[in-house]
């Protein structure tokens, strides 16, 4: 008998040993504007593969000089192609595997309680607008496209001295939500997870700049096999069918 559960706890350590060893831990540098999505993708795809997936969301200005500082990462998914393709010059993402996955679309947006009428972009030059948040400008792609969009309106020389600089497009939202400014600029998909603002002018595909949000595997990545099922699981239709659920434009 006491061989029998002896045998038997052997085999069930093994088992639990073999899991163990099976499952293993995907580090997910991406945009914050990707946070919501992603963390419903995570989850679900935890469920069904068993591995860990553990999410660095910030700016992707500020996640690609982490990686090019040698941050552990085995995924990078950018909100542009800039800071994508200066990882791609410097050797460091694995270019096989890059995918440009989603677009967006730019938004001006006021608090529910904001004073300010705004009914066209022509308005943030204004009087009617004292301050305008936006992701830093010069190194944060939101903020980046926000800058290429009111240039073509011929609209930045009125607005450049109102921009309070963010962090990231959730710092933006976070400055409209709190009253700290008049108006800000966002992605439609930040916007429509927020119950403290409104959507005063939506940028038209044709007239805001061409958004592009490209994934890709780090080179030197701890766990190649993991993080390259994850990215397949990204494209399937299980993990699109989230991306548009918070608004993503889906690219083919």
């Amino acid at each position: 008998m006491r061989i029998l559960l002896s045998k038997a706890f052997a085999l069930l350590m093994l088992g639990m040993a073999s899991s163990t060893l099976r499952a293993s831990e995907v580090v997910v540098f991406a945009a914050a504007s990707l946070s919501d999505a992603l963390k419903d993708i995570a989850s679900d795809y935890q469920k069904e593969s068993g591995n860990k997936i553990v999410m660095n969301l910030a700016a992707s200005s500020t996640l690609a000089r982490q990686i090019e500082e040698g941050a552990p990462a085995d995924i990078f998914f950018s909100a542009d192609e800039a800071k994508m393709d200066a990882l791609q010059k410097r050797g460091l993402i694995v270019a096989e595997t890059r995918k440009n996955r989603l677009s967006n679309l730019l938004v001006i947006i006021v608090s529910l309680k904001a004073l300010a009428a705004i009914s066209s972009p022509k308005d943030l030059g204004s009087g009617k607008v004292g301050r305008v948040a936006l992701a830093d400008p010069d190194s944060v792609p939101a903020g980046i496209y926000a800058k290429e969009y009111l240039e073509k309106q011929n609209l930045w020389p009125s607005v450049k001295g109102k921009v309070i600089p963010t962090e990231n497009v959730r710092g933006a939202l976070a400055a409209v939500e709190s009253g700290n400014v008049d108006v800000g600029i966002v992605y439609r998909t930040d916007a429509a997870i927020s119950k403290q603002v409104k959507v005063a002018y939506e940028v038209a595909v044709q007239e805001g700049p061409q958004i592009r949000y490209p994934v890709a595997e780090v080179k030197g990545s701890k766990n190649p096999e993991s993080a390259r099922k994850f990215l397949q699981y990204l494209g399937s239709d299980a993990a699109l069918q989230v991306f548009e659920k918070y608004g993503f434009i889906i690219l083919k």
